[in-house]
């Protein structure tokens, strides 16, 4: 690590970790500073799931029934955790009740089955929506303190999947997300203190992680995967938050073929007005590294409100954005007190604030909100890049007091510095290939 980047940790340390509050200067619960890894030793019984009569030597064998017999017996006897050993265990949609845990063995793989019809179609939520639609491989719905666990792999067997989307585009061009029938890789809703761990997650069909109108969710030391080439893994999100409420994501690998850690909650005209609908709050991603994204940290395309989203003290390598913020015109969005400070590596463009208007349907609304941007900071920044500062204006959103300091970029591609159409900025120790922004 270079001289400039270990003054930018050092920096980060004394003006952002010590004051220990949210951007809106509200104190950060010591919640957060707990990253102890799940400890199954606490969780109940081990049913490890091959003295259940699973079998771990052959990698064609879909289990799925069989598995889920071993999740309902431990639920049923008071719960425990779901423990897989060594091998390879092929599977459709799985649900784990409350009082259940999934743990994966060094060396144990739960791999989906490439078949859209071993995933159930139930109420879930999609791309801002709720809706009917495809269960995801592992699912938890309405359960307190559930874990993932383990040195093991989730995998998601996606490359059939991804295939047939590309086929449906080359038909189509048109053809969204949702026609191309795939699952998830994990998906949990209505929970509360959840915790993913040490797994890596890997080759998801769609998303790969999905939280939904959950409170207290820990990812923690994960690894996310899905690839760019030769098949591109269309929309392989890592973590996907839709209303969610203190979400901390630390020590995590991220690399996969569109955004990484993303902000969701709801899309349209009349969104707000959604009850399914909701805000993310109080989320910091921290510690983390990453290869090739579309974006480090992405607000939108189907977010309502964001407050309090704080990435820090992050590696970043071949992520063509850090922070993305996506404004779509046909939806009432604000994006508040969002912090990005000690990023250091490479990328194409670090700040990128465009509309976004792919699939949007603009209604008529007589008291459409304006969509605003405010309280926007990004400090103790050393990064190579392409572009650093690539924001528009719009008729359809406002940029409020904006704060850039400690920051020193190389690029390649100089767009400029304009800032005369955002309200309130204010620019400490900027510079631009060693010229001095104002």
């Amino acid at each position: 690590m270079s001289g400039v980047a270990l003054a930018v940790m050092a920096a980060v340390a004394t003006t952002g970790y010590s004051q220990n509050k949210f951007p809106d200067g509200t104190e950060i619960p010591a919640w957060f500073a707990d990253t102890a890894h799940v400890d199954i030793e606490k969780l109940g019984k081990k049913y490890v799931v091959t003295d259940y009569g699973v079998r771990n030597d052959v990698e064609t064998m879909l289990q799925t029934a069989a598995i889920q017999a071993v999740i309902d017996k431990a639920a049923q006897d008071g719960g425990g955790v779901i423990v897989f050993p060594e091998g390879t265990f092929l599977s459709g949609a799985l649900f784990f009740p409350q009082g259940t845990h999934l743990h994966l063995q060094r060396g144990a793989t739960l791999k989906g089955i490439d078949d859209i019809a071993y995933y159930p179609i139930k109420k879930t939520r999609m791309e801002g929506q709720t809706l009917n639609y495809f269960t995801a491989l592992v699912n938890a719905d309405g359960v307190k303190g559930f874990t993932i666990s383990g040195k093991g792999t989730i995998d998601g067997n996606g490359q059939r999947f991804w295939r047939e989307f590309w086929i449906r585009r080359q038909y189509n061009r048109q053809c969204t997300n949702l026609e191309a029938l795939r699952p998830r890789l994990v998906y949990i809703s209505n929970s509360e203190d959840v915790t993913i761990c040490d797994v890596r997650l890997q080759n998801s069909p769609f998303w790969t992680t999905h939280i939904y109108r959950s409170k207290r969710v820990k990812v923690l030391s994960t690894s996310t995967f899905a690839p760019h080439s030769p098949v591109k893994a269309p929309s392989s999100d890592a973590i996907d938050l839709d209303n969610c409420e203190d979400v901390l994501i630390s020590g995590c690998y991220m690399s996969v073929n569109d955004d990484a850690v993303v902000m969701k909650g709801g899309k349209g005209t009349w969104a707000d007005k959604d009850p399914t609908n909701g805000p993310n709050k109080n989320v910091i991603i921290e510690n983390c590294k990453y290869g090739f994204v579309h974006g480090c940290l992405t607000l939108g395309s189907e977010s309502l409100v964001d407050h309090n989203i704080v990435l820090r003290n992050c590696e970043v390598k071949n992520a063509t954005r850090v922070l993305w913020l996506k404004m779509r015109p046909d939806t009432p969005q604000s994006y508040e007190y969002v912090t990005v400070e000690g990023i250091t590596g490479n990328c194409g463009s670090f700040l990128y604030i465009q509309p976004w208007v792919q699939f949007f349907k603009p209604e008529d609304r007589s008291d459409m909100p304006l969509s605003k941007c405010n309280q926007i900071a990004l400090k103790n920044i050393d990064v190579d890049c392409k572009v650093f500062y690539n924001v528009s204006s719009s008729d359809k959103y406002s940029l409020e007091n904006f704060t850039f300091e400690n920051i020193k970029a190389k690029i390649s591609d100089d767009k400029g510095f304009d800032t005369s159409f955002i309200k309130g900025v204010k620019v400490k120790n900027v510079t631009f290939n060693d010229k001095k922004m104002k």
